[in-house]
């Protein structure tokens, strides 16, 4: 198999890149490293430092072998992504290429554009790229769990639902409710996808992913090879921040109750599913949308699973509840179906309290690098 992984010099991207090498596809990354740069505005950095493109496409043929090209560029350009297309001929084209955190979006109008216009038209110039130039080609997005919000139903794994409007039934996209101008982006890129897929008989994975927590995946066997890992309230996912404030000794930080529940899945799994997602592809013109997850809980739970796993390392941790700085349900109904990944024989290898120590000691090496940046951990960006 022949991927273009768009977003390569991110946590997933990266991960995935090394999962398809090892197995044997050539890949072509493309990324404009804008997250290397986004991170540096608010003060942060990756936890474990970062190769440059040309150093990690190196250790990729050192370590892994394989076929593996690392280009620097920005797929807003279409023409890039037109060239990309003609020239190397993908089965597959993976879509990364998203601002991916809420926070971002929400500092002020600026950011909340910036998010609005590279996520919609990174999305709309894949499309047409693979309408134009091979409709035959696979298309996977990654989308979030997020995209639902918090609904008082189950989610189904389904793009469209049966509804009824003043006594009246038809079918309609399943409803949604961002819960920042990111959400809203990811949004409107599902309905890109349905709209022109359905036009040009493209074939879609759109995936709804929760929150991804982990170090390192089978591939990630020398520091050449590591993936960035954010922690920062702008661009760390939850674990991943109660990690290092544990590393750190400061309070693990759950916002607000800390009843916010979501599925979780660690990096492994994350990369085994898309691994499994790609081999597998839909059938040609068919939209298929996946929920992507492995473990259900909410963010005082997760507090707890870090402290007990610091504390078994001879770490002391608290737990202290700060003011949530988003606008959000903090108590809430939450069961999302999970289907098409077990159908396909997908099962978790992971789980989140033996991943958690795992975490625990890739970091403890690079403490003295985490408290650079520990100022960029608390909130400082309020959605109102």
């Amino acid at each position: 198999m022949r991927a273009v992984i768009l977003g390569v010099d991110g946590y997933l991207g990266w991960a995935l890149a090394l999962r398809l090498v090892a197995r044997g596809h050539e890949v072509l990354g493309i990324d404009n490293l804008s997250t290397r740069r986004f991170s540096n505005e608010v003060g942060a950095d990756s936890a474990f430092p970062l190769p440059s493109p040309e150093e990690r496409e190196r250790a990729v043929k050192k370590h892994l072998g394989g076929s593996f090209k690392f280009v620097v560029g920005d797929v807003r350009d279409k023409n890039l992504l037109d060239e990309t297309i003609r020239g190397f001929k993908p089965d597959v084209v993976v879509h990364f290429a998203e601002q991916r955190s809420a926070p971002y979006s929400m500092k002020d109008y600026e950011h909340a554009r910036y998010t609005l216009e590279n996520n919609i038209i990174t999305t709309l110039n894949l499309l047409y790229s693979v309408a134009e130039i091979d409709p035959s080609i696979h298309i996977l997005k990654m989308g979030t769990m997020g995209e639902y919000g918090t609904p008082n139903f189950d989610i189904p794994e389904s793009a469209f639902v049966e509804a009824v409007v003043n006594g009246k039934k038809d079918v309609i996209p399943t409803p949604k409710w961002g819960g920042s101008f990111y959400h809203w982006s990811k949004i409107f890129d599902t309905y890109l996808l349905l709209y022109k897929g359905r036009l040009s008989n493209l074939t879609i994975t759109d995936i709804m992913q929760g929150p991804v927590y982990g170090t390192r995946t089978e591939e990630i066997t020398d520091e050449s090879l590591r993936t960035r890992f954010d922690f920062d309230e702008t661009w760390g996912t939850v674990i991943n921040r109660y990690c290092v404030e544990a590393v750190l000794g400061l309070p693990l930080t759950p916002y607000g109750k800390g009843k916010q529940t979501r599925g979780f899945i660690s990096l492994e799994d994350s990369v085994e599913a898309l691994r499994i997602l790609l081999e597998n592809p839909p059938k040609q013109g068919e939209y298929r949308v996946v929920n992507q997850f492995a473990e259900i809980y909410n963010v005082t739970q997760l507090a707890h699973i870090v402290k007990e796993a610091a504390e078994q390392l001879g770490m002391r941790v608290d737990i202290t509840h700060v003011r949530n700085p988003r606008v959000e349900a903090e108590e809430h109904y939450y069961n999302p179906e999970i289907k098409v990944l077990p159908s396909l024989g997908f099962r978790p290898k992971k789980n989140i309290k033996e991943e958690t120590k795992v975490m625990l000691k890739d970091l403890l090496p690079y403490k003295n690098r985490l408290e650079r940046f520990k100022e960029a951990i608390m909130p400082k960006t309020h959605w109102k």
